[in-house]
Protein backbone atom coordinates (compact mmCIF):
# COMPACT_ATOMS: atom_id res chain seq x y z
CA UNK A 1 0.00 0.00 0.00
CA UNK A 2 1.42 3.39 -0.59
CA UNK A 3 0.08 6.42 0.73
CA UNK A 4 0.66 10.29 0.39
CA UNK A 5 0.59 12.50 3.04
CA UNK A 6 0.51 16.16 2.34
CA UNK A 7 -0.79 19.46 3.62
CA UNK A 8 -0.05 23.03 4.09
CA UNK A 9 3.37 24.79 6.26
CA UNK A 10 3.39 24.34 9.98
CA UNK A 11 -0.07 21.77 9.87
CA UNK A 12 2.45 18.67 10.81
CA UNK A 13 2.69 16.80 8.19
CA UNK A 14 6.32 15.09 9.64
CA UNK A 15 4.58 14.41 13.24
CA UNK A 16 2.11 12.34 11.47
CA UNK A 17 4.98 10.79 9.67
CA UNK A 18 6.35 9.71 12.87
CA UNK A 19 3.39 8.74 14.14
CA UNK A 20 2.96 6.62 11.37
CA UNK A 21 6.04 5.32 11.20
CA UNK A 22 5.65 4.11 15.10
CA UNK A 23 2.41 2.43 13.60
CA UNK A 24 4.49 0.13 11.37
CA UNK A 25 4.13 2.26 7.91
CA UNK A 26 7.38 2.83 6.05
CA UNK A 27 7.99 6.59 5.46
CA UNK A 28 9.47 8.99 3.28
CA UNK A 29 10.09 12.08 3.76
CA UNK A 30 10.27 14.22 0.20
CA UNK A 31 11.59 17.16 1.49
CA UNK A 32 14.86 15.22 3.32
CA UNK A 33 15.46 13.37 -0.36
CA UNK A 34 15.19 16.94 -1.82
CA UNK A 35 18.12 18.71 0.79
CA UNK A 36 19.96 15.31 1.18
CA UNK A 37 20.37 13.32 -2.41
CA UNK A 38 18.83 16.21 -5.08
CA UNK A 39 20.23 19.57 -3.98
CA UNK A 40 23.69 17.87 -3.42
CA UNK A 41 23.49 16.31 -6.73
CA UNK A 42 26.32 17.99 -9.28
CA UNK A 43 23.93 18.28 -12.24
CA UNK A 44 21.26 20.09 -10.57
CA UNK A 45 24.28 22.55 -8.71
CA UNK A 46 25.47 23.13 -12.14
CA UNK A 47 21.84 24.15 -13.28
CA UNK A 48 21.62 26.14 -10.52
CA UNK A 49 24.43 27.99 -11.18
CA UNK A 50 23.90 28.37 -15.09
CA UNK A 51 20.62 30.16 -14.63
CA UNK A 52 21.66 32.59 -11.44
CA UNK A 53 24.79 32.66 -11.30
CA UNK A 54 27.76 31.18 -8.50
CA UNK A 55 25.94 33.70 -6.13
CA UNK A 56 23.42 31.01 -5.42
CA UNK A 57 26.56 28.67 -3.66
CA UNK A 58 27.86 28.79 -0.44
CA UNK A 59 31.66 28.57 0.26
CA UNK A 60 31.62 24.72 0.28
CA UNK A 61 30.27 24.72 -3.43
CA UNK A 62 26.68 24.07 -2.63
CA UNK A 63 23.50 25.26 -3.28
CA UNK A 64 22.74 27.95 -0.47
CA UNK A 65 18.90 26.96 -0.41
CA UNK A 66 18.19 30.45 1.59
CA UNK A 67 19.07 31.93 -1.33
CA UNK A 68 17.41 29.69 -3.79
CA UNK A 69 13.96 29.95 -1.83
CA UNK A 70 14.18 33.77 -2.16
CA UNK A 71 14.55 33.38 -5.87
CA UNK A 72 11.91 30.97 -6.14
CA UNK A 73 9.37 32.31 -4.08
CA UNK A 74 9.55 36.28 -5.21
CA UNK A 75 9.66 34.91 -9.18
CA UNK A 76 6.85 32.60 -10.19
CA UNK A 77 8.61 31.97 -13.61
CA UNK A 78 11.74 30.64 -11.78
CA UNK A 79 10.35 28.57 -8.79
CA UNK A 80 8.09 26.73 -12.04
CA UNK A 81 11.39 26.42 -13.70
CA UNK A 82 13.03 25.05 -10.41
CA UNK A 83 10.23 22.50 -10.07
CA UNK A 84 10.95 21.13 -13.37
CA UNK A 85 14.32 20.51 -12.47
CA UNK A 86 13.81 19.24 -8.90
CA UNK A 87 10.26 17.16 -9.33
CA UNK A 88 11.60 14.27 -11.93
CA UNK A 89 14.30 13.81 -9.81
CA UNK A 90 13.06 13.52 -6.68
CA UNK A 91 9.95 11.34 -7.70
CA UNK A 92 12.77 9.03 -9.03
CA UNK A 93 14.50 8.53 -5.80
CA UNK A 94 11.47 7.46 -3.83
CA UNK A 95 9.73 5.65 -6.28
CA UNK A 96 12.96 3.52 -6.64
CA UNK A 97 12.81 3.36 -3.02
CA UNK A 98 9.01 1.82 -3.12
CA UNK A 99 9.84 -0.35 -5.89
CA UNK A 100 12.73 -2.25 -4.50
CA UNK A 101 10.06 -3.08 -1.74
CA UNK A 102 6.70 -3.01 -2.93
CA UNK A 103 5.34 -5.49 -0.22
CA UNK A 104 6.25 -2.76 2.29
CA UNK A 105 3.06 -0.30 3.79
CA UNK A 106 4.86 2.90 2.45
CA UNK A 107 3.71 6.79 3.42
CA UNK A 108 5.36 9.12 1.42
CA UNK A 109 5.34 12.53 3.09
CA UNK A 110 4.89 14.78 -0.27
CA UNK A 111 3.65 18.36 0.57
CA UNK A 112 3.26 19.58 -2.68
CA UNK A 113 1.52 16.38 -3.90
CA UNK A 114 -1.44 17.78 -5.74
CA UNK A 115 0.35 20.81 -6.91
CA UNK A 116 2.58 18.30 -8.39
CA UNK A 117 -0.04 16.29 -9.78
CA UNK A 118 0.88 12.98 -7.96
CA UNK A 119 -2.53 11.91 -6.57
CA UNK A 120 -3.21 9.37 -9.03
CA UNK A 121 -0.30 7.74 -8.21
CA UNK A 122 -1.17 6.69 -4.60
CA UNK A 123 -3.74 4.20 -3.45
CA UNK A 124 -5.01 6.58 -0.73
CA UNK A 125 -4.06 10.46 0.19
CA UNK A 126 -3.72 12.01 3.48
CA UNK A 127 -3.74 15.53 4.28
CA UNK A 128 -3.10 16.72 7.69
CA UNK A 129 -4.23 19.93 8.67
CA UNK A 130 -4.80 23.11 10.87
CA UNK A 131 -5.93 26.54 10.96
CA UNK A 132 -4.41 29.33 9.30
CA UNK A 133 -3.37 31.20 12.45
CA UNK A 134 -1.68 27.48 14.34
CA UNK A 135 0.09 27.38 10.28
CA UNK A 136 1.26 30.93 10.83
CA UNK A 137 2.75 30.41 14.02
CA UNK A 138 4.03 26.93 13.82
CA UNK A 139 6.29 28.23 10.74
CA UNK A 140 7.35 31.67 12.13
CA UNK A 141 8.25 29.24 15.45
CA UNK A 142 10.44 26.92 13.02
CA UNK A 143 12.41 30.19 11.98
CA UNK A 144 10.90 31.48 8.96
CA UNK A 145 9.71 35.65 8.93
CA UNK A 146 6.82 36.42 8.85
CA UNK A 147 6.55 37.28 4.78
CA UNK A 148 8.56 33.87 4.34
CA UNK A 149 5.67 32.01 5.54
CA UNK A 150 3.23 34.01 3.32
CA UNK A 151 5.23 33.54 0.29
CA UNK A 152 4.99 29.83 0.96
CA UNK A 153 0.96 29.73 1.83
CA UNK A 154 0.68 31.56 -1.40
CA UNK A 155 3.03 29.57 -3.70
CA UNK A 156 0.56 26.08 -2.62
CA UNK A 157 -2.81 25.20 -3.17
CA UNK A 158 -5.29 26.49 -0.41
CA UNK A 159 -5.57 24.30 2.30
CA UNK A 160 -9.09 23.44 2.01
CA UNK A 161 -8.86 22.51 -1.41
CA UNK A 162 -6.23 19.74 -0.32
CA UNK A 163 -8.54 18.52 2.30
CA UNK A 164 -11.27 17.98 -0.35
CA UNK A 165 -8.80 16.49 -2.25
CA UNK A 166 -7.71 14.39 -0.07
CA UNK A 167 -9.48 10.89 1.36
CA UNK A 168 -9.08 11.34 5.16
CA UNK A 169 -7.96 14.39 6.90
CA UNK A 170 -5.84 14.73 10.57
CA UNK A 171 -6.65 17.64 12.45
CA UNK A 172 -3.37 18.67 14.14
CA UNK A 173 -5.04 21.87 16.89
CA UNK A 174 -4.78 19.43 19.93
CA UNK A 175 -2.02 18.09 21.64
CA UNK A 176 0.53 15.42 19.78
CA UNK A 177 -1.58 13.07 21.78
CA UNK A 178 -4.51 14.03 19.88
CA UNK A 179 -2.52 13.94 16.50
CA UNK A 180 -0.93 10.10 17.71
CA UNK A 181 -4.12 8.63 17.93
CA UNK A 182 -5.73 10.11 15.04
CA UNK A 183 -2.89 8.49 13.31
CA UNK A 184 -3.09 5.01 15.05
CA UNK A 185 -6.91 5.21 14.15
CA UNK A 186 -5.99 5.40 10.73
CA UNK A 187 -3.15 3.21 10.38
CA UNK A 188 -5.15 0.66 11.75
CA UNK A 189 -8.33 1.46 9.46
CA UNK A 190 -5.36 1.71 6.14
CA UNK A 191 -4.25 -2.07 7.25
CA UNK A 192 -7.96 -3.91 6.74
CA UNK A 193 -8.22 -2.39 3.55
CA UNK A 194 -4.80 -3.42 2.34
CA UNK A 195 -5.27 -6.75 2.61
Amino acid sequence: MLIGLTGGIGCGKSTAGRYFAQAGFRVLDVDQIVKDRVLTAPDVVAMAVNRWGGIICLKNGQLDRTRVASIIFHQPVERTWWESVIHPRVGACWRAEVAAEPDVQWVVEVPLLFEAGLEKGFDFVVCVAANGMTQFNRAVARGLSPAQVEQRIASQLPLVTKLQLSQAVLWNEGSPDFLRAQVTHLAAWLRTQAR
